[in-house]
C-alpha cells in the first residue's frame, strides 16, 4: 500500500525563488511545485532544466533578472507579485563563492563587494521588496539557504564565510521583527552539496586544485570525508528541508538555522 503524499499546506500558494536555474535552486523549485505551488523562479539566465519543468506544464514562471543589481530582486518579486495577486513565500537561494587560493592579502575591496552583494544583499534586497507581501498574506513564510561556513569560518572562502555569517544573523533579527505580523523567518545551512558550485568546471574544487597544484577528485574527495556521512549531501535532500520550513506545516518553527552537513559540524 502506497503511503499517502505529505501535505506541506502549499497547494495554490504563491513562492518566489531565486538563484533557481540549476543546483539546490532548481531543486528547491522542483519541489515546491511538486507540492503544489505556483513558482516564480529568478534565474540570470534561463536553463533547459527550467523549461523542460515550463513544457512539462508546471505552474512555473521563468524570470531572468539579474539578482546582484539593486533593482534585480525587486523587479522579480514585483512580477510575481503582479502575477499571483501576493506573495506566502520566498526562498533566498542565490550565492556564489571563489576560493582565495592566494590568501587574505589578495582579496580586494572589489572581491569583498562582489561576495556581499551575492550571498547577503540579494536576499536583503529580495526579502524588503517581499515582505509587505508576505505581511498582506498572513502566515508569508521565508527560508533562506545560507551555509556551514556561517558557523566554520575558513580562510580559504574568507569573505564567503562573512557574507554567510551576516546572512545567517540577518535572518534570525528579522525574524524577531516580524513574527508577530505573522512571518515566519528560517535559514537553512548546507554544508558541500553536489553541485557545479562545488563540482563545475569552475566550481570550488577545480579551482582549489589549479590554485593548490591538487586533482579536483582529491580536494572534493577530502571535503566530502570531513562529514561523518563521507559524502556530499544532495540538492533533493536540502530541497525537501528548504520546502518543508516553506510550507504550512512547519507550524511554529522560525527563527532558527537548520544544519544540513552530514555531520560536519561538531559543535552543539
Amino acid at each position: 500500500m502506497t503511503a499517502p503524499a505529505f501535505d506541506h499546506g502549499l497547494a495554490g500558494q504563491s513562492a518566489v525563488v531565486t538563484g533557481a536555474g540549476r543546483g539546490i535552486g532548481l531543486a528547491v523549485t522542483e519541489g515546491l511545485l511538486a507540492a503544489g505551488a505556483l513558482v516564480v523562479a529568478g534565474t540570470r539566465s534561463r536553463t533547459r532544466e527550467l523549461d523542460d519543468l515550463v513544457e512539462k506544464g508546471a505552474e512555473l514562471t521563468v524570470v531572468e533578472v539579474d539578482l546582484a543589481t539593486p533593482e534585480g530582486p525587486g523587479t522579480l518579486v514585483a512580477a510575481a507579485a503582479e502575477l499571483h495577486g501576493g506573495i506566502d513565500v520566498l526562498v533566498n537561494n542565490v550565492g556564489a563563492v571563489r576560493p582565495r587560493v592566494d590568501g587574505f592579502l589578495a582579496t580586494t575591496d572589489a572581491d569583498w563587494d562582489w561576495t556581499f552583494t551575492a550571498n547577503l544583499m540579494a536576499a536583503v534586497r529580495a526579502t524588503r521588496s517581499a515582505l509587505p507581501h508576505l505581511i498582506a498574506a498572513g502566515d508569508g513564510r521565508i527560508v533562506t539557504v545560507s551555509s556551514v561556513n556561517a558557523r566554520l569560518p575558513d580562510p580559504l572562502v574568507i569573505d564567503y564565510s562573512a557574507a554567510k555569517a551576516a546572512l545567517s544573523n540577518f535572518c534570525k533579527a528579522l525574524s524577531k521583527q516580524v513574527g508577530p505580523q505573522g512571518v515566519r523567518v528560517n535559514s537553512v545551512s548546507p554544508g558541500p552539496v553536489e553541485t557545479s558550485l562545488w563540482k563545475g568546471a569552475d566550481g570550488v574544487a577545480a579551482t582549489v586544485g589549479a590554485g593548490l597544484g591538487l586533482d579536483p577528485r582529491t580536494v572534493a574527495e577530502t571535503a566530502a570525508a570531513e562529514a561523518v556521512t563521507g559524502r556530499f549531501t544532495l540538492p533533493a535532500e536540502v530541497a525537501d528541508l528548504v520546502v518543508f520550513l516553506a510550507g504550512r506545516r512547519s507550524g511554529n518553527v522560525t527563527g532558527a538555522d537548520f544544519l544540513i552537513d552530514g555531520g560536519m559540524t561538531d559543535t552543539l
